[in-house]
């Protein structure tokens, strides 16, 4: 219990003192607010926040903590959704787009986007997975992994905007920075 108190007391002066950085910040609350029950305990969703606060923090950079934010947050949420092949591939499924459609939570790897489907390509799965098995604060973010870590952030905030079935106000916002 003191580590979480001790937890609490940091201050994020460098995130707050940045617009830039405090509109990530300002997104990473705006979630936590609309998807956390009232006076529920939810520690996995505690460190998840803490976690993408302090990297935001640490890095001088929101994208990829706010892209790992949003995956887990779908992932916790139990909205995470699969990547199915559809029949009609010609090629090898790792190197094909898969395309992600709000709803049923399914993505499917395919040459051409069914309609209401966006496309997801590898280098996103590929970062998905990264984060599935690696902590925020292992991986290096580069400028190699911009357009991977977009694509992906902007699925995850995708999938929370649907559930919550309303638009989030910082995502503007985010775009503006």
């Amino acid at each position: 219990m003191r580590i979480q108190q001790a937890e609490l007391l940091e201050s994020f002066h460098k995130a707050q003192s940045d617009y830039g950085l405090s509109t990530g910040l300002a997104a990473i609350s705006e979630i936590s607010e609309l998807i956390l029950p009232e006076h529920e305990v939810s520690e996995p969703m505690f460190r998840l926040i803490l976690l993408a606060a302090r990297e935001v923090e640490r890095t001088g950079d929101w994208n990829l903590p706010l892209s790992y934010f949003a995956f887990w947050t779908v992932r916790l949420g139990g909205w995470a959704a699969e990547v199915r092949p559809l029949r009609c591939l010609r090629h090898a499924i790792r190197r094909e787009a898969g395309f992600l459609r709000r709803a049923p939570a399914r993505a499917f790897l395919r040459e051409v986007p069914p309609p209401g489907m966006k496309p997801l390509h590898i280098e996103a799965r590929n970062l998905a997975e990264r984060f599935a098995g690696e902590g925020l604060d292992r991986i290096e973010y580069g400028k190699a992994m911009q357009p991977a870590a977009r694509e992906l952030r902007d699925a995850g905030l995708g999938w929370i905007e649907h559930h919550l079935e309303r638009r989030l106000r910082t995502r503007e916002l985010l775009e503006s920075t």
